[in-house]
């Protein structure tokens, strides 16, 4: 069983189906509907390309190039850091946060190792709404990025600076100047309204780990067996599952 709506599962073929149009492909062993729930179920599940190629029968190197394209349409419709922003202004604010999806790599893979986490993987970042929901992904960066070094290389600091948006995030941005608001570091040690401040601040901002949890909610980014190349198309590619509207 694959826990997604049926209604999604339509919406990506048809995305599919466009794609094949463009491209004017006459014939494929599976049909647009089989490829997008093939695709889905090794998304969702972290099922390997053998054992979806295996359940949807084709070879495992016809289950990777149904999924590596699927993949493409579906980033494509993943809207890019200024898109992402627009209707957002002065009076608005964003939460900005970092997450590590983890890979299968080796001690001697250090650019990939993060001293935070204790493990290896891939730095993504995240913008968003008040609510948690997410409004734009990061390309992924090597594991032993440091969060606020990885918000000034994608131009988040830049965006809502130019754009005037308050930026709600952790110590680890502490620094960034600009429209970033960060705790105070041993607030215990300081005045009541310090004390505060970080208590407010930590209300805030706790719903932007929804986004996370949504993203990581796709088993697949759980742990990657992918190549790091890969990691950021399937960032943004479960972003646009996570928002598109299958609605109509």
């Amino acid at each position: 069983m694959l826990d997604v709506p049926y209604e999604l599962v339509e919406h990506v073929s048809w995305l599919i189906y466009t794609r094949r149009r463009e491209l004017r492909t006459r014939w494929r062993k599976l049909s647009c509907f089989k490829q997008a729930l093939l695709t889905l179920a090794h998304l969702r599940k972290n099922e390997t390309f053998a054992q979806v190629g295996a359940g949807f029968g084709v070879s495992q190197a016809t289950a990777w190039r149904y999924v590596d394209e699927t993949l493409e349409v579906l980033a494509s419709w993943a809207p890019g850091l200024h898109e992402a922003l627009v209707g957002l202004g002065e009076g608005d604010f964003v939460i900005v946060d970092g997450t590590l999806i983890p890979t299968d790599r080796i001690a001697a893979d250090q650019p990939y190792y993060s001293q935070k986490h204790k493990q290896h993987g891939m730095n993504v970042q995240v913008v968003a709404r008040p609510d948690g929901t997410p409004l734009w992904f990061s390309r992924a960066t090597p594991g032993r990025t440091h969060d606020l070094t990885a918000a000034r290389a994608h131009g988040i600091v830049q965006a809502c600076l130019t754009r005037q948006i308050l930026v709600l995030a952790d110590r680890a941005y502490q620094g960034a100047g600009a429209t970033f608001r960060t705790p105070y570091y041993h607030h215990n040690e300081q005045p009541e309204h310090y004390q505060q401040f970080n208590r407010d601040h930590a209300r805030l901002r706790a719903p932007g780990e929804r986004a996370f949890a949504q993203l990581k909610s796709w088993r697949l980014l759980r742990r990657a067996r992918c190549s790091t190349r890969r990691i950021g198309t399937i960032v943004r590619a479960i972003h646009t599952l996570m928002t598109c509207d299958y609605s109509g």
